[in-house]
């Protein structure tokens, strides 16, 4: 059977299909328009914090130290290094960490139990076993007198006991990516494996400045505390020299013990830049830090960063 298509019809189903496209295309074309419109690009100033940079001419001063650092806190950029990471002994700048892991787990106003064998070698404040003191008041004597017996008495009655603080102190480390760093008491004795770095301890001070109550007590020169019961006074004098001699400085930590030599972390603020300063294993800790404070300051300028960012359509 044949079929015969009527040329008429046919080309009315032409025209037809042909409509059909045409108008389908037109609404394409008035409803899309955005596709095909590029995002306008303009640029905005944005600043960045201002960057140090050392005066031409500038020559850089020999320390004593075994391992040094300078800090600027705003950018991150190190200002002087001298063996940075050099591991050598903390001797009482170890209690920086001792403090952070007792701000962990106490609270300020708990009262701890002085136990047997807190009065171990070196500075004390002079606890006795059995005494009863307030959390707040024994990071005054470690940190401001840089007192041993505080700080066993922090470890000593920490959950799970004197071991588990120096775990404490290890994670604690592991977390500040302290590397080069290992703890094996919690007062800064010359362990067989104790040790830490310039940079470790830079690190480890920037943190722990960022906590009032660390930062209140670091920059106190002197106080008189109590025992709970009110009854025993403690006067204590902040052994950190600079403090309040130097202009800017706010703390950090004093150490030493005859093999580590001296020892001293310093946080410095001065028109409105933040330095952290570490100095191990020196012959003069005050001198060589204040030495490197004027000449952090004497030989950096701080430059504003400005730079255009594109953005589109001139947002931000």
């Amino acid at each position: 059977m044949k079929f015969h298509i009527n040329k008429n019809y046919f080309l009315y189903f032409v025209m037809i299909v042909f409509v059909f496209l045409a108008s389908s295309a037109m609404s394409l074309s008035t409803t899309t328009p955005y596709l095909s419109k590029k995002p306008t690009l303009t640029f905005l100033p944005k600043e960045f914090p201002a960057n140090p940079i050392l005066r031409n001419g500038s020559s850089f001063p020999v320390v004593s130290a075994q391992g040094a650092m300078v800090v600027d806190l705003g950018t991150g950029i190190s200002l002087y290094e001298k063996n940075p990471d050099a591991k050598l002994l903390p001797a009482s700048t170890t209690k920086i960490i001792t403090a952070l892991v007792a701000l962990d787990v106490y609270s300020l106003d708990q009262i701890l139990t002085v136990p047997k064998g807190a009065g171990v070698d070196g500075q004390k404040m002079g606890l006795y076993s059995g005494e009863q003191m307030r959390v707040k008041d024994l990071l005054y004597g470690l940190l401001v007198y840089s007192a041993n017996d505080a700080a066993m008495t922090l470890a000593g009655s920490y959950p799970g006991g004197y071991d588990a603080f120096i775990d404490a102190m290890n994670i604690k480390a592991r977390d500040l990516s302290m590397e080069n760093s290992k703890f094996t008491n919690p007062v800064g004795l010359d362990g067989d494996s104790q040790r830490s770095t310039a940079k470790d301890m830079v690190r480890a001070s920037e943190v722990a400045m960022r906590n009032p109550e660390f930062a209140k007590i670091v920059g106190t020169k002197s106080i008189t505390l109590t025992d709970a019961t009110g009854k025993i006074k403690y006067n204590l004098g902040n052994v950190n020299e600079l403090l309040g001699e130097v202009p800017g400085v706010l703390g950090v930590k004093t150490g030493w013990t005859e093999n580590a030599r001296e020892n001293l972390i310093t946080y410095v603020e001065r028109d409105n830049h933040k330095i952290m300063i570490a100095i191990l294993g020196s012959q003069d800790r005050f001198g060589e830090t204040k030495e490197l404070i004027d000449w952090t300051f004497s030989n950096y300028e701080w430059q504003k960063v400005r730079i255009s960012m594109p953005v589109a359509d001139g947002k931000r």
